[in-house]
């Protein structure tokens, strides 16, 4: 593993597609389609993550719904723009692609490793039941000066140390990605469902 993005962040999954293959976009004529994976948790819950797929890694065209995949690649951010401002949003970069049996290695099911950077200065904050959480925003470097930003969360002890982080601070985590919806007011008036993805952090160091 020689390629800098693949060392510095690194996504495995493993679930049931779920969705058809929608188009999203194109470079140097080869053609980038989203499809959903709902991933199982430990729990009875589930993660439904989106991924972002090569037509030349799988027949777009073929309906998988319920069929098992295994997906290894990065996971990327971009910002669209949107109500005059700019949106997070977040898929897994699918690099390597393979159909599975089922899910029942649900312990390897979700992965993620980051290498990244504090871009913003952590939230910590308590919950009504006292669990103490922090929200951090990590800054990952990719080639050619881009980066993608992933919302990071971390639970109680995590949550304390990185409570301290300050920004520019070099971090690698590990843990997993999951989605969670949530109501997004638009107005007086009205307001959508719309679901946010993060990486719950497992474990972490502070290199700087």
């Amino acid at each position: 593993m020689t390629d800098k993005i693949i060392e510095n962040n690194q996504v495995s999954i493993m679930g049931k597609i779920i969705s058809d293959f929608s188009f999203s976009h194109e470079v140097f004529g080869e053609g980038f389609y989203m499809v959903d994976i709902s991933v199982q948790r430990l729990s009875d819950s589930s993660d439904v993550i989106p991924v972002m797929i090569s037509e030349r890694l799988i027949d777009v065209t073929k309906d998988y719904r319920e069929s098992y995949i295994q997906i290894f690649g990065q996971f990327r951010s971009y910002n669209r723009h949107e109500e005059k401002r700019n949106r997070l949003v977040l898929s897994v970069f699918a690099r390597e692609v393979s159909f599975v049996e089922d899910d029942s290695d649900k312990v390897k099911s979700n992965q993620i490793y980051l290498d990244g950077y504090i871009c913003k200065a952590p939230v910590y904050r308590r919950t009504p039941l006292g669990r103490e959480i922090a929200d951090m925003l990590l800054a990952v470097n990719r080639p050619y000066g881009k980066s993608d930003y992933i919302p990071c969360i971390c639970w109680g002890r995590n949550a304390r140390f990185a409570s301290g982080f300050e920004v520019g601070g070099h971090v690698q985590v590990w843990g997993r990605i999951q989605s969670r919806e949530y109501v997004k007011k638009l107005n007086e008036e009205s307001a959508e469902k719309r679901t946010a993805y993060e990486v719950s952090v497992s474990k972490m160091e502070y290199l700087a």
